[in-house]
């Protein structure tokens, strides 16, 4: 189960991704009229950056982490676990996690590229345009980062489901094979061989 280890941060960084939004969540009406549209649009613009920032960091860990643990969850689950049972509603949630995946995966390698191409054509300026870069694709990854929300806690759900299940498992098997060895008993002890003496014939 290699990747049991890997729950735990998926499980965070959905709960970061959800803290993120509700923080701008709070505060943006105050940037708007009634009717919704921003009267400080500095300040309007600056909370989505920040939002956007924060939770693309916890994209970057369902990038790390999300792909080995679905496939544990695919290779585990059976027909019946997708129509009955605890996880059941969880697998259906999680249709469509590979897309988001793969788009936030690409949004993740074009940043990549974009940051090798400004170090071989602006040496020693990167920094001035990487900033504006970062926000770009903060902005880019906020849909899937708003999506793994939701998708998130039914992978990390399906996967301690199925972690669990096979951890308890292991732990009947040995104890079974632990119980055999007791209840087997010992081999009987086999006497060595005898080697009587052949008997002399009388002359």
């Amino acid at each position: 189960m290699a990747w049991r280890q890997h729950i735990p941060a998926l499980a965070m960084a959905a709960a970061g991704i959800n803290q993120a939004s509700a923080a701008w969540d709070a505060v943006s009406d105050s940037f708007c009229d009634d009717d919704g549209w921003p009267i400080d649009e500095e300040g309007y613009a600056d909370g989505k950056v920040k939002r956007d920032a924060e939770a693309w960091t916890h994209v970057e860990v369902f990038l790390a982490h999300g792909p080995e643990v679905l496939a544990g969850v695919r290779a585990a689950a059976d027909g019946t676990d997708h129509v009955e049972g605890p996880i059941a509603e969880d697998l259906r949630r999680l249709r469509g996690i590979d897309t988001t995946l793969e788009r936030a995966g690409q949004i993740h390698t074009e940043w990549e590229d974009v940051m090798e191409l400004m170090d071989a054509s602006l040496p020693g300026s990167r920094e001035l345009y990487a900033g504006r870069a970062r926000e770009i694709r903060n902005a880019e990854g906020w849909d899937y980062a708003h999506t793994l929300a939701i998708q998130g806690p039914a992978l990390v759900r399906a996967g301690d489901y199925f972690a669990n299940q096979t951890e308890r498992a292991q732990v009947a098997l040995a104890r079974s094979v632990s119980s055999l060895r007791k209840a087997s008993p010992a081999a009987p002890s086999v006497p060595p061989a005898s080697n009587p003496t052949a008997p002399r014939r009388s002359r």
